[in-house]
């Protein structure tokens, strides 16, 4: 379900009310999740992930891809839902991948690996996302 920008929490403490702690901690203050351990890692289903959020549409199943890097991986996003940020928190760049409409962290993206004709990964936390299969 998509909340409308009216509903939207305004501050941290509204979305910790409606985030479960894990899904705070990796959406609200860019944690990760542990990989190999994400409920759609390797799944296959058909259809479209939404930020678990706000319910913006980000990625079509047809985008996702087996990178074997343990967490969900993308190689296109939805036309302007997945805004980027340069992300330097670890002591190197990095170009981290948040929801546009929401802000919240999804993950990471990186280019250049040869995984794709697109040579894009969206690498993703599961818990960033939600699947609506077809």
């Amino acid at each position: 379900m998509s909340l409308d920008d009216n509903e939207l929490p305004r501050t941290e403490d509204e979305w910790r009310v409606r985030l479960t702690p894990e899904e705070f901690h990796v959406l609200r203050e860019a944690g990760t999740e542990r990989p190999w351990t994400g409920e759609y890692v390797d799944t296959k289903t058909s259809g479209v992930y939404h930020c678990r959020a706000c319910g913006l549409e980000l990625f079509s199943s047809d985008t996702k891809f087996d990178s074997n890097c343990g967490w969900p991986s993308f190689d296109d996003a939805i036309p302007g839902r997945v805004k980027q940020i340069e992300d330097r928190s670890l002591g190197m760049a990095r170009t981290e991948i948040r929801c546009a409409r929401c802000n919240s962290h999804l993950g990471h993206v990186f280019h250049g690996e040869g995984f794709t004709p697109k040579d894009t990964r969206h690498c993703v936390n599961s818990v960033s996302i939600r699947l609506e299969p077809r």
